[in-house]
């Protein structure tokens, strides 16, 4: 338990349904489904909807989303709901035209929106509500305006100079010409006249009629290969979450194309180092951690793509021999600047949120544009802003990531869901692209080796790598950031934290459930 002299956040606890979000609005909103009788998955939709108006710098329509679901007495189920590359990107045609990297703004980087497909899926499959009075809420507040929250503010401000590239985004994303500040009013009417037509009309309205065409048009002025064939032709899918045990616990993960399969490395890795000593704000922590880090990211960078359609050795990956040895390279005394080869196989920004409704059913969801507002590009008269997911690709022939029509490039958003005894008890995630599997080992890490509680489990300072250099929040206290760099570690402190995160626990045993919300963020956890 936090000591109350100091500031910060107390966990929340319920009986019967919780949620926990990064805006007020939302989590209002998942609460008020719940309290109409919609289920968990009613709720995230309502939520998803509401984010992608008021935190719109992190979300949208114009993005990609992943959920997993858990119901009492089944294993969780998994919706990957990434978009695909137009059926004219090749590597070919990117060589011919002299484009070596796909860039955040550029409108290559725009792969198709695969959110509104994921959920419909998941309202048709496994909601109560229909989509209409589930879309109402994120309405309401795009056309008759909500107040922005100061980490919105923060966000807005960085990526003003992107929105101001092009018109649509000017339009529909600027107040003014310049970003909106914290207490202002924003209104978003253009987007909420898009919100109306797919209320009416379901998927279709979105992937084809007139906001297709918007979409398609937008794009294909700004140079871009797509098409309304590829639009009608996304689809999401169900996929089989992957796992490994860790203190008792089942962390559950999506597969690749998704990152989550880093945080099970990186498990599986601390689970072979033993229980850690130290403290958990220490050098050897936090050294460890990055040792670790660098290795599973690395293993990520060579085999994570769409399995689909390419040889994704997952078993390679999650291989006893290959953990140790992964293991084996980390030297706790000093940094190892070279790593060395990875093990091969034989032959070959961000919302989340998580909600647990009163049957029981629980629900990871995450929903994004990547980077700041994504590509930047947004259509004028449809109010949607593109993600940039494309940005994931890379444009080497020989690689298993490489573009290719219909593909889906390697994607970091990672719901995730720890079960215990078989059954869901964590429901959680953490924001922040790559950082995202990162988050999900200090999580597990912070409850179940150090005996935290949901809210210090996310409270507590994060340290992430970038390149060589290794990444600190301002809480890291300066005496470990002198003892990280004592043993060849080049720190930097980060603007702006790392990420934030969202947590509901199930005791099913006592009928409690409990919150917590990253002060990271704007948002909170709510029960009752």
């Amino acid at each position: 338990m936090r000591s109350f002299h100091f500031p910060g956040r107390s966990p929340v606890y319920a009986r019967r349904a919780m949620c926990a979000t990064s805006h007020p609005a939302a989590s209002l909103t998942a609460i008020d489904v719940l309290k109409k009788g919609g289920n968990a998955v009613d709720a995230a939709i309502a939520t998803a909807a509401v984010l992608a108006v008021v935190e719109c710098p992190m979300t949208g329509i114009g993005g990609d989303c992943f959920a997993m679901i858990a119901k009492p007495g089944e294993r969780p189920m998994a919706l990957n709901a990434s978009g695909r590359a137009p059926k004219a990107a090749t590597a070919a045609w990117y060589a011919e035209h002299n484009i070596k990297r796909i860039e955040t703004t550029s409108v290559h980087a725009v792969t198709v929106p695969g959110a509104i497909d994921g959920w419909c899926r998941l309202l048709e499959d496994h909601g109560s509500m229909s989509l209409e009075q589930l879309l109402a809420p994120a309405i309401d507040l795009a056309e008759g305006g909500f107040v922005v929250a100061p980490r919105v503010s923060v966000d807005w401000f960085r990526g003003a100079a992107k929105l101001a590239r092009h018109a649509g985004a000017r339009k529909n994303l600027l107040k003014d010409g310049r970003p909106p500040r914290a207490g202002e009013i924003m209104r978003s009417p253009a987007l909420g006249a898009t919100l109306r037509g797919i209320a009416k009309g379901g998927r279709d309205a979105f992937y084809g009629g007139e906001i297709a065409e918007d979409m398609v048009a937008e794009l294909n002025a700004l140079g871009g290969l797509h098409t309304l064939e590829d639009f009608a032709a996304q689809r999401s899918s169900y996929v089989d979450p992957v796992s490994v045990g860790y203190r008792g616990m089942e962390l559950c993960e999506l597969p690749p194309n998704n990152q989550g399969i880093v945080a099970l490395i990186m498990l599986k890795m601390l689970d072979r180092l033993g229980k850690p000593r130290a403290e958990a704000v220490s050098v050897e922590r936090y050294h460890v951690l990055m040792e670790a880090a660098r290795l599973a990211f690395g293993m990520r960078d060579t085999f994570v793509a769409d399995p689909e359609m390419a040889d994704v050795p997952v078993a390679h990956m999650l291989d006893d021999a290959v953990i140790d040895d992964l293991v084996g390279r980390i030297d706790p005394s000093k940094r190892r600047p070279d790593l060395g080869p990875l093990p091969q196989p034989a032959g070959t920004d961000t919302v989340c949120f998580s909600i647990v409704d009163e049957s029981g059913m629980a629900v990871s969801f995450i929903n994004s544009l990547y980077a700041d507002f994504g590509s930047g590009i947004a259509t004028g008269k449809t109010g949607i802003n593109f993600h940039n997911r494309g940005e994931g690709f890379v444009l080497d022939p020989n690689h298993r990531n490489c573009i290719a029509p219909g593909k889906r490039p390697m994607h970091t958003l990672v719901p995730a869901m720890a079960l215990k005894d078989g059954e869901a008890a964590l429901a959680f995630g953490v924001m922040g692209a790559h950082f995202q599997p990162m988050g999900h080992v200090y999580v597990m890490s912070n409850l179940y080796d150090y005996g935290m509680d949901p809210q210090e489990a996310l409270d507590k300072p994060r340290v992430f790598f970038e390149g060589d250099a290794l990444v600190v929040e301002e809480s890291v206290p300066a005496a470990v950031v002198a003892g990280l760099q004592k043993l060849g570690h080049p720190v930097v402190t980060r603007d702006l934290p790392w990420g934030g995160g969202q947590i509901v626990a199930i005791d099913r045993a006592n009928g409690i459930l409990t919150g917590a919300s990253d002060g990271r963020k704007d948002g909170m956890a709510l029960g009752y």
